[in-house]
């Protein structure tokens, strides 16, 4: 099954996504084997590798959060591979609130994982849970290359800028907000206050 991931992670996004989804598994793995956590390494690899799937061509005229569509690929994925409905459901969590910082934590090991494992990758956080040694060999076999920052918000603003009602109440509002001079975010109180409701 991890071969079938790699196989397909390859052949759907370009090398800067598919090096972000390893180092997202890789840092994931040795933080939750800090943490004393119980995981299952072969759904926590599928949820990493598909994690950002949604941003990519084939996605990008749907309706649907990014993350969202990720979420229902790695389902798609792990059902022609036999893995039981449970375990479906929580790879699917996993991938579809990776971006919803301050919740995963507090969900089931895969979803506070794969979370950490992306905060990790773009926010240097939890660099506590991960040696400097990890790191370094982390990074020697799937390194991040020049301009990295840069070239992942850019990567990221392309998988959204044709949906970006999608980005309302998300970090990846911030990213559309940064990369499109287009772009008008959504307010919530402005909803709000503009609704039907006369009070």
């Amino acid at each position: 099954m991890a071969q079938a991931a790699t196989a397909a992670a390859l052949s759907s996004e370009p090398l800067l996504l598919f090096r972000h989804s390893m180092r997202v598994f890789l840092f994931a793995s040795l933080i939750g084997r800090r943490r004393g956590l119980e995981f299952d390494a072969n759904l926590l690899y599928v949820a990493a590798l598909f994690h950002d799937i949604g941003l990519m061509d084939a996605y990008r005229h749907s309706r649907k959060r990014f993350e969202v569509d990720g979420a229902n690929a790695a389902d798609a994925f792990l059902s022609r591979h036999q893995v039981s409905q449970a375990d479906r459901d929580e790879a699917w969590r996993a991938v579809a609130l990776h971006t919803t910082f301050g919740v995963p934590a507090e969900m089931a090991s895969l979803t506070a994982l794969l979370c950490a494992g992306v905060e990790t990758d773009l926010l240097a956080l939890h660099f506590d849970e991960v040696s400097d040694a990890e790191r370094i060999e982390v990074l020697r076999e799937y390194p991040r290359g020049a301009k990295f920052k840069e070239r992942i918000i850019d990567t990221f603003a392309q998988g959204m800028a044709r949906r970006p009602a999608t980005t309302f109440g998300t970090v990846n509002a911030d990213v559309l907000d940064r990369c499109d001079p287009n772009y008008r975010r959504l307010n919530f109180c402005g909803l709000i206050l503009g609704s039907s409701w006369k009070e």
